[in-house]
């Protein structure tokens, strides 16, 4: 398969020239950029593929919700829906997308939208809600919007500095707009990765002069809407996991350190699961024979499949910063909203 993708690799020369021509054009103004007075702070990635921006959409929210009035907006992928939509309690994955329904489900106290025009979609959330800070996921390539504050996302075992453009690699656009990042998270860390391999990926990454932090995922409780059920505990019983995410391979590396018993039903990203399929799952599950089992998928597959399977539980996870550095990304977010604030 890679052999097959290097080959395709005088095509990775055109993406290359058509985007980098794009990014010039942002950058001396031929194509216009769209500024607000309020903070803008985008989450985003060069590469395409899970780097881990839902959950650390969560940690921004998380920091800073008790302080600001903070919105969402996403482009809400495979929703059924064009255009701009706030969401509200009517709403389901199909019409909003599945991490901006997740959002707007687990957080109470902000306000999302989805809107595939980053521009009209900003503006209408300042016009309808006067958010004091908006969070923008997964918007690090759509240009015609500019941000106030810049995170972009690296997965550990797969840094943008080591990968080509599309089609030979998964890069969206070239490593040089690392440029426009503010800060570099190094994401999906081992949780005991030492200070002699992040100062390796440092040095790999110092070109770009930004601050560079180490994140690892933390998971948590077993959960659906009625129980919960302490991670421990699942040893006990047999699993059936279900994941429609772009990399499930960090999840399934830390079932298997645990020791957990689990079979694994793979979908692609964003999977809108047919009625045949939950039919296909149901079986797979019933086949079991142990009243000790269960249904376990992922926190951002649960907002679509909750109402279609019954007793379905998701796993919780959180972004968390090694080296204790938390804080001083922390305050780099919250030092520059303070400076930002129209």
């Amino acid at each position: 398969m890679k052999f097959l993708r290097f080959l395709l690799f005088p095509f990775a020369i055109v993406y290359d020239i058509v985007t980098t021509v794009r990014n010039i054009f942002f950058d001396v103004g031929i194509f216009k950029q769209t500024s607000f007075q309020e903070p803008i702070i985008i989450v985003g990635n060069l590469s395409v593929g899970g780097t881990g921006k839902t959950p650390q959409i969560e940690y921004l929210i998380r920091l800073l919700k008790d302080t600001y009035k903070v919105a969402v907006l996403s482009r809400g992928y495979k929703r059924k829906t064009k255009g701009y939509v706030l969401l509200n309690d009517t709403h389901k994955a199909l019409h909003v997308g599945d991490e901006p329904l997740q959002y707007f489900k687990k957080f109470s106290n902000i306000n999302v939208a989805v809107d595939e025009n980053r521009v009209e979609g900003a503006r209408n959330l300042i016009a309808q809600k006067s958010p004091e800070v908006i969070l923008l996921d997964d918007a690090y390539q759509h240009r015609k919007i500019k941000g106030s504050f810049y995170v972009l996302l690296t997965k550990y075992d797969d840094l943008f500095v080591d990968d080509y453009l599309l089609p030979t690699g998964n890069l969206r656009e070239s490593s040089q707009g690392a440029k426009r990042a503010d800060v570099i998270l190094v994401t999906k860390c081992p949780a005991n990765l030492n200070k002699e391999n992040q100062e390796k990926i440092k040095i790999k990454l110092q070109k770009y002069k930004q601050d560079v932090f180490f994140t690892s995922i933390a998971y948590g409780e077993i959960k659906s809407t009625k129980n919960t059920i302490r991670f421990n505990e699942i040893k006990k019983y047999k699993i059936v996991l279900i994941t429609g995410i772009a990399n499930p391979n960090p999840l399934l590396t830390f079932l298997n350190s645990q020791n957990i018993n689990f079979q694994h039903l793979k979908y692609k990203d964003h999977h809108h699961f047919s009625s045949k399929e939950i039919v296909e799952i149901q079986q797979v599950f019933d086949a079991i024979k142990t009243e000790k089992k269960l249904l376990i998928t992922t926190e951002k597959d649960y907002v679509r499949l909750k109402e279609l399977i019954n007793n379905l539980y998701f796993i919780e996870i959180e972004t968390k910063f090694l080296n204790n550095e938390n804080e001083v990304f922390n305050q780099q977010i919250i030092t520059h909203i303070q400076q930002n604030r129209c």
